[in-house]
């Protein structure tokens, strides 16, 4: 008669082995978050659950709980990676009340850049990691995994030695310098973000003038174009660094004498942006309502509320307004809420050229079509927002901006730049060349727009030249400034004055004094200084 088989029991070593797991996976969202692992190598919220469920019996009860927990921690490591990507690409937290809609803006980004089947193959690896994280965790806290004495002496001195350092820390003590709750944290941080946001709304309102400002005409701009005209990710980094002023300043350099020869005055200043990163929607809204909109919610309420902007009042002084929107390819609603009279996004422009990954059109067409197409349309002076995208991410491919703006016709002529350069995928494997083509696109927008400057300004035209924000922190560092460089340029001295009086200094090189007036003054400046 055989001897019965003894099928081993897990002990020590699977205790260890799962408890290492689940403390991987929750200090990983802190790497991200902090950029480094420094400091940060132990998670006691893993040792603690792995070490609990090792001791609870293998019953219904508990293995339905196990999913629950399985759901919580699952949803703290989706949080916990969001925040650290939100730090990394706009360099503040996530805030997941307002940031939802960023879920779709990210799957329309790899869908311009890497088309729909890649981005699409992106998606579906982002689920099968998810499953994989569920059925990691699942393993992990599975009940009654030990009963050897030893493992089950261990699994209760974690279960408790981790439950009092959690209390601690909790309690805003640190007994262990690399230590951390990871999944308190995160949880809380977001609910706090949640009761803090809805405070936001009431702060909003409160926030407002006790009487709006009515529409107001600006006199003094009546028979004048005025162009507002944001470069995407043009911020003043590329004068504080080295190797992005190298190779911008000398582009700005080269232009200056030629804006010169046309007869235009230029003056330079600097305005702190509203975001960084992304989200250009914000600092666009933040410049033409004069109110501060750093996040989703408050530019919802700002189009909810109707209340006037910079439209409404060039509106009232006469102005036909519009938006030249490129980057929109969707339904734009909040364009017809701000209240232009026209808007022409992508569709709208009559580009017959390619795409260039993210990017529908290159600014040198969209200048152009405004100017050879959309200007001489209308019959009263313009106030325009110009939307110049050929300076967002991913910075591939770098074009020329072509001598001759005749040829540039219906865009057929950016055809030779079809599939042109590395796709984003290989360059991004790269971080020192997608830093040099950051710059070089600006670079190529900087000289597009003062090209078309020098050529098209008139008496009649007030161009003001502004970044939208910085681009990202892989770009800038975290510690960067949110300022962004502003160029006011016409052919009319007196229309350049008044910024001359505000600090604005001659040239295309802003003076850098550390501190930078926010860009929600730009609407008060216009009414104060012309307004009369």
């Amino acid at each position: 008669m055989k001897s019965p088989v003894t099928v081993p029991r897990p002990g020590i070593a699977a205790l260890l082995f799962w408890g290492l797991v689940v403390n991987f996976l929750l200090v990983a969202p802190l790497w991200l978050r902090f950029g480094t692992t420094d400091g940060r190598w132990l998670a006691w919220e893993a040792w603690l659950l792995v070490g609990a469920f090792a001791l609870l019996p293998d019953r219904a009860p508990f293995r339905f709980g196990r999913w629950l927990l399985v759901g919580v921690l699952l949803a703290a490591l989706i949080l916990g990676f969001g925040d650290g990507a939100t730090h990394q690409v706009l360099s503040r937290p996530l805030n997941v009340y307002l940031d939802i809609i960023l879920v779709s803006a990210g799957f329309n980004l790899l869908d311009g850049n890497l088309g729909r089947a890649g981005a699409l193959a992106v998606t579906a690896t982002v689920i099968v990691l998810l499953a994989g994280l569920t059925v990691l965790l699942a393993l992990a806290l599975r009940p009654g995994r030990v009963r050897t004495v030893p493992a089950l002496m261990l699994a209760a001195l974690l279960t408790t030695g981790s439950l009092a350092m959690a209390a601690l820390e909790i309690g805003g003590q640190r007994p262990l310098a690399v230590a951390r709750t990871p999944v308190w944290d995160t949880l809380t941080f977001q609910l706090s973000q949640v009761r803090e946001t809805h405070q936001a709304r009431a702060e909003f309102e409160a926030a407002s003038p006790p009487q709006e400002r009515p529409a107001t005409a600006m006199r003094g701009l009546a028979d004048t174009d005025v162009l507002l005209v944001f470069v995407e990710s043009y911020g003043v980094t590329v004068f504080d660094q080295e190797r992005y002023r190298k190779i911008v300043q000398p582009a700005l350099e080269r232009m200056a004498p030629r804006l010169e020869q046309a007869g235009l005055s230029v003056v330079s200043g600097l305005l702190e942006a509203p975001v960084r990163g992304g989200q250009s929607w914000l600092a666009h809204a933040t410049a033409l309502s004069g109110r501060w909109i750093d996040n989703q919610l408050w530019y919802r309420l700002l189009l909810d509320s109707h209340r006037n902007t910079l439209i409404d009042d060039f509106r009232a002084t006469g102005h036909d307004t519009l938006a030249v929107v490129p980057a929109i390819t969707m339904a734009w609603p909040e364009g017809t809420q701000l209240g232009y009279d026209r808007i022409f996004a992508a569709r709208d422009l009559g580009y017959a050229g390619p795409p260039l990954n993210w990017v529908t059109m290159p600014d040198q067409y969209t200048l152009h079509h405004f100017q050879s197409v959309l200007r001489p349309a209308a019959a009263r002076p313009l106030f325009a927002k110009i939307a110049l995208i050929s300076s967002h991410a991913p910075w591939t491919p770098v074009i020329e901006v072509l001598p001759d703006w005749e040829s540039i016709g219906d865009g057929s002529v950016f055809e030779r730049w079809r599939n042109a350069g590395d796709p984003p995928q290989v360059l991004w494997q790269d971080i020192e060349r997608v830093r040099d083509h950051f710059a070089l696109s600006v670079e190529y927008s900087m000289e597009v727009s003062l090209d078309y400057a020098a050529r098209f300004l008139g008496d009649d035209s007030l161009l003001i030249l502004l970044g939208d924000h910085q681009p990202a922190a892989l770009i800038t560092g975290h510690e960067a400034s949110a300022a962004v460089p502003v160029h006011v340029i016409s052919a009319n001295p007196e229309l350049v004055e008044p910024f001359r009086q505000r600090g604005f200094v001659d040239g295309l090189i802003p003076d850098y004094p550390g501190t930078a007036p926010p860009m929600d003054q730009l609407r008060d400046w216009l009414h104060e200084d012309f307004g009369h």
